[in-house]
């Protein structure tokens, strides 16, 4: 089998547990610097200690970070805590009666925020159907740039096209592909990535990019840490956010904060993630005789115990076994999979 490329883009130095992991959609594995960081965190805390300078620091890494991987300076990223939270301050900032446009099996922590809100008009069509549906009268669009629960990557190009040419406003769900998918958020209004996949942060942490034009967008969750001066605005009415997107902040984890940016650093720095890691998804596809695409995430009618029973860790999702190969795998995870499926009775249709 060839290699997708020369070197691998995470060591085995970084990520010592993580070759058979093929599920990165589910969770991905931090480096252990990243482990080492929650431990420190942990041990300052049977002791007390409270270091809230050093984790404004960290927070500033993860702006940083996140700003590289999508293309914006990193006073356009906000600190959040799911992509929920982010897609529910969009919802709840749109005037009544606003048509929403939605994926109808997308991701929930995408649709559900304008669905359970009486106020909005939301429609619902297939994938295939989203960008010719983006007509004058749509006030919004909302959709994963790749698709969790099968991997199908959305032309993000012909979205921002479609949307500017009705003046639509966009919210893109990015998780499934920020770290491994080249995105430029730009032409976007919002665009949200949970950190605890691809971007191999712990739990608990999201990010945002969040367009200077979209003065649309009410910080409704509005707190201290949104300010330019959080520790003197503890108290009293007059809170004033700052300009930037972190005006958006939710209040930090600071349980967090040294090993997302640790992470986030390390993804950002990997060279050739993106290569590699489809290069991987499309040698699986190659031993199975199936089309070769350009995702990692890879869907399978079947059961995954076969590939369980042969070390590999993958994800049953929407009734189909899902595998998704990134940086710390390798071609023996590859050929490791492919074989427990060939043995298995899971068919092949794709």
């Amino acid at each position: 089998m060839a290699r997708p490329l020369p070197i691998r883009p995470f060591s085995d130095t970084a990520f010592p547990n993580a070759a058979f992991h093929v599920n990165t959609a589910s969770v991905g594995i931090p480096p252990l610097a990243a482990v080492a960081a929650l431990h420190r965190y942990a041990d300052n805390m049977t002791r007390g200690v409270c270091d809230t300078a050093t984790y404004a620091v960290h927070v500033e890494r993860c702006r940083a970070a996140f700003g590289s991987l999508v293309g914006v300076r990193s006073r356009d990223v906000a600190i959040a805590g799911t992509v929920s939270h982010v897609v529910g301050m969009a919802a709840a900032s749109l005037p009544a009666g606003s048509r929403v446009l939605c994926v109808e099996d997308d991701f929930t922590s995408v649709t559900g925020p304008f669905l359970s809100d009486p106020r909005l008009r939301v429609t619902l069509v297939p994938f295939e159907a989203l960008l010719e549906s983006i007509r004058p009268g749509i006030d919004l669009v909302a959709v994963s740039a790749v698709r969790s629960n099968d991997g199908r990557v959305l032309d993000l190009s012909a979205l921002a096209a479609a949307s500017q040419a009705v003046g639509a406003l966009t919210v893109v769900d990015a998780t499934h592909g920020t770290g491994w998918l080249t995105i430029d958020a730009k032409p976007f209004d919002i665009v949200v990535s949970a950190g605890y996949k691809w971007l191999l942060t712990p739990r608990g942490i999201s990010f945002a990019a969040i367009n200077p034009s979209a003065t649309w967008l009410r910080p409704i969750y509005a707190n201290w840490s949104g300010t330019d001066d959080p520790w003197n605005s503890l108290y009293g009415p007059s809170l004033r956010l700052s300009a930037d997107a972190r005006r958006f902040d939710s209040s930090p984890p600071w349980p967090l904060l040294e090993a997302a940016a640790i992470s986030l650093e390390t993804v950002a720095s990997a060279q050739g993630l993106g290569e590699w890691s489809v290069g991987l998804a499309n040698a699986f596809r190659a031993e199975l005789g199936l089309a070769a695409s350009n995702s990692p995430i890879i869907s399978l009618p079947g059961d995954p115990a076969p590939l369980a029973d042969a070390g590999v860790a993958v994800a049953a999702r929407a009734g189909r076994v899902r595998l998704s190969f990134y940086g710390y795998n390798d071609e023996v995870a590859v050929e490791r999979a492919a074989r427990a499926v060939r043995e298995s009775s899971m068919a092949l249709a794709s």
